[in-house]
């Protein structure tokens, strides 16, 4: 497999058609998309690695298909991303992940994360990263804290407005 770049364990790349199946996988496990509205259809999947593959081929960088190096395993995504929804911090570039379940609890998305932002910000130039989070989403701010983002806000994400649970959302930073 070739890789845009890697880190100790991970593999990063752009999408193919046959990661679209696993990350339909995730996307309607429950457990995975705990702090979303809801999981998501096989429709929307191919949707979303439609909009990556673009950005990519567009921008240098999207939520990366992420493998496991030893096994060349997929196991989800981890990368940066243009988000435009209406907040006084948009248009940005923020920083995500979504692992499937079985490669949780070992670093991988931290570990992920850290090297996506390093890529980010020196290889690509980037002067600003975001990342954003419901609030009870205390896996998420953990990771965020640990590869070096510094809370700046709570907001009201728009897409949540409605959804007590998942709003609001905490706003962190990572400057080049």
């Amino acid at each position: 497999m070739e890789y845009l770049f890697t880190s100790e364990r991970l593999g990063f790349r752009n999408w193919q058609e046959a990661d679209i199946p696993m990350l339909a996988e995730v996307n309607a496990d429950p457990v995975v998309m705990e702090f979303f509205p809801s999981i998501q259809g096989f429709q929307q999947t191919v949707d979303f690695v439609r909009r990556m593959q673009k950005q990519f081929a567009e921008k240098g960088y999207c939520y990366f298909a992420v493998d496991k190096l030893d096994r060349e395993e997929w196991i989800g995504f981890i990368g940066l991303s243009d988000q435009d929804y209406k907040a006084d911090f948009t248009p940005c570039i923020d920083i995500g992940w979504r692992l499937k379940q079985s490669a949780w609890h070992n670093g991988f998305a931290t570990e992920g994360a850290k090297r996506c932002m390093e890529y980010g910000l020196t290889n690509l130039g980037l002067l600003k990263v975001f990342a954003v989070a419901p609030k009870i989403n205390a896996r998420s701010e953990h990771i965020m804290k640990s590869i070096g983002m510094v809370k700046v806000s709570e907001f009201d994400h728009p897409a949540l407005r409605e959804d007590t649970r998942l709003n609001p959302c905490i706003l962190y930073l990572k400057e080049g």
